[in-house]
């Protein structure tokens, strides 16, 4: 019998996984399964671009794997049984049972409201494509004057931020952080930003905690009401709860716990990626929610798995980090070069050589989507043994 692998995800680390495989192991040997729940990949890099207005081209999942011996199964996971290794899904023809021998664990992230009241009623966010497409609705409603509070001080509030005030410099744009604008950046980048906000007539709330959120306001901690027709949430990512409801051994977030190969440390036949994994970087510190760590976490699970299963030397983990990269609207961005451990350096890019530094990151992400080219069958590696269950060498 072939070996069963199934990848739960096809996001940026769930689908780069699935390809690698492709790539690394013979089609005789093995049955690779791309289970997702939208048929198409999404670009989640962009979805404050396409929450205000812009159209993102598609990519279709059967069209991407075509010819590739990946199968790509429609279908949204309702659990995972690491006992008997069964994935419970539900699908067009209704519920269904996929068995596996190795498990790839990419379900990621989506908007974490943190049990603040209003949040799940009164807020956008733009974590997904529905999301971002019925926070793109809402503000095509709005008409000039309108008042925008956009809640969260990182990178994925900023690019909001930005994208919504030059798309509709007719409304009221503000933004809630709970800490500095950007005070994690360099001095540098720091003060392009501010200039940014600044130039797009963004009113940034610094020190600021959201209470709750009401259908046309946000209330902070200490009393004070900020206008808000819409209120955008992007003050941090949950995982997704199925794991935690396994016998996996998981993190206080939720995450699955990792060695450096992305292996869980409780059932040596589940990886994790991406967002779903509590994962170590090369430096053995935890690596952040991002794209930048997806890719990466995903690439070397897939090797790893390859190499365990035709008795080669399993990878080093050398995952570490560049930069940051921060869009503010189309023609303006910062990348902020940090250390391999994330740390921040003096220096930055910035304006329009930034924006274009960073737009070919996101095309380079989405093209790696597009191109998971697998290897001439006579150069992919046999399985020689079944995974090794007893230890993570």
């Amino acid at each position: 019998m072939k070996h069963r692998i199934v990848v739960l995800g096809a996001g940026y680390a769930g689908a780069n996984a699935a390809g690698r495989l492709a790539k690394r192991l013979h089609a005789d040997d093995v049955e690779i399964t791309l289970v997702n729940a939208d048929p198409e990949f999404v670009e989640r890099v962009r979805m404050h671009q396409l929450a205000t207005g812009q159209d993102l081209a598609p990519r279709p999942l059967a069209d991407v794997f075509a010819g590739t011996g990946v199968r790509v199964r429609i279908a949204q996971v309702t659990a995972v049984d690491a006992e008997r290794r069964i994935v419970n899904v539900d699908e067009a023809a209704g519920p269904a049972e996929i068995a596996y021998d190795t498990l790839v664990f990419a379900l990621g992230s989506t908007a974490n409201d943190y049990g603040v009241p209003g949040v799940a009623e009164h807020a956008h966010h733009i974590a997904g494509k529905r999301s971002a497409l019925r926070l793109r609705a809402r503000l095509a409603e709005l008409p000039a004057g309108a008042t925008v509070l956009v809640v969260g001080g990182g990178l994925t509030g900023i690019e909001a931020v930005t994208e919504i005030a030059e798309a509709r410099p007719d409304l009221d744009v503000a933004l809630a952080a709970r800490a500095g604008l950007g005070d994690w950046l360099s001095a540098k980048a720091q003060a392009h930003l501010r200039a940014t906000v600044d130039r797009l007539g963004i009113t940034v709330h610094e020190h600021t905690e959201i209470a709750r959120v009401e259908p046309a306001a946000a209330v902070t901690v200490d009393g004070a009401t900020i206008p808000a027709d819409v209120t955008v949430w992007t003050a941090g990512f949950a995982v997704h709860p199925i794991a935690a409801a396994t016998t996996l051994e998981v993190s206080p977030t939720g995450q699955i716990v990792v060695d450096e190969t992305m292996r869980s440390v409780s059932h040596p036949d589940v990886y994790a990626v991406g967002d779903a994994a509590l994962a170590p970087g090369a430096a053995g510190t935890p690596l952040r929610m991002s794209c930048a760590s997806g890719v990466p976490t995903a690439h070397l699970a897939a090797d790893a798995i390859a190499a365990r299963l035709t008795g080669q030397p399993v990878p080093a983990n050398k995952i570490g980090y560049l930069g940051q990269c921060i869009s503010l609207g189309r023609s303006d961005a910062i990348v902020q070069w940090v250390t391999p451990q994330d740390e921040v350096k003096p220096s930055a890019l910035t304006g329009r050589a930034a924006a274009r530094v960073k737009e070919l990151i996101c095309r380079s992400a989405a093209w790696s989507i597009s191109h998971p080219t697998t290897l001439a069958p006579s150069r992919r590696r046999r399985v020689v043994a079944e995974q090794p269950v007893a230890t993570n060498a």
